[in-house]
């Protein structure tokens, strides 16, 4: 598994090469993300919990599902690389955050959001 800044790396230089850091502003970076997560979201549409599961284990499915991840990952790289953002310090300071709204002892085993009590 490659670590996160090589793989900033990538997505950097397969932009620049093509000459889209003009293209790569906040808003069309974050439409990009939203877009292809609808996208990775539109092959669950309608699905069943079996369908679902069969997706899983199915090469094409995953392959589908692969790529659309991909896609959401590049925009999200390429935001945070273009605009300075340092990905895995937001991370802990975001899990640090939710454990506050989240503690074990009220969340464990519930998807409830916090404001729900």
């Amino acid at each position: 598994m490659q670590d996160l800044h090589t793989l900033m790396e990538w997505v950097k230089q397969f932009s620049q090469e093509r000459e889209w850091d003009q293209f790569h502003n906040p808003k069309d970076l974050s439409i990009g993300m939203v877009t292809e997560a609808a996208e990775l979201l539109d092959i669950f549409r309608f699905k069943t919990s079996e369908d679902m599961q069969l997706l899983m284990v199915n090469e094409k499915g995953r392959e589908h599902i692969g790529e659309e991840l991909a896609d959401v990952m590049y925009f999200l790289l390429r935001f945070a690389d273009m605009y300075k953002f340092d990905l895995a310090d937001e991370l802990k300071q975001k899990l640090q955050k939710n454990a506050l709204k989240y503690p074990v002892d009220t969340s464990k085993g519930s998807n409830k959001k916090y404001t729900e009590g």
